[in-house]
């Protein structure tokens, strides 16, 4: 076991900040509270919804009807942005 030992002025500081730490972080967490991020969702889910393929969902994405974000290899969509894509999808194919 080590043994570590500080001059208690210190130690007080340290503890001090500890506790301003601690409370800032309660603080935060208290505002977030009732902003959580909606669950983005995945390709699959996004094709899965419009009933469309993954080349269409790549072409909405290329031409930018379909905003994304891409972590890695995977690419991420707003819910919001696909509910907002149902009407082109069905105006396109009852065409």
């Amino acid at each position: 076991m080590e043994v570590i030992t500080m001059e208690k002025k210190a130690f007080d500081l340290m503890m001090a900040r500890y506790e301003a730490l601690v409370k800032k972080v309660e603080l935060l967490k208290h505002k977030a509270n009732g902003k959580r991020l909606e669950k983005w969702l995945t390709g699959h889910e996004v094709c899965q919804q419009l009933c469309i393929s993954q080349r269409t969902l790549q072409k909405l994405r290329d031409h930018r009807f379909l905003g994304h974000t891409q972590i890695g290899r995977q690419f991420y969509y707003d819910p919001k942005e696909v509910k907002g894509l149902i009407p082109l999808i069905a105006r396109i194919k009852s065409i």
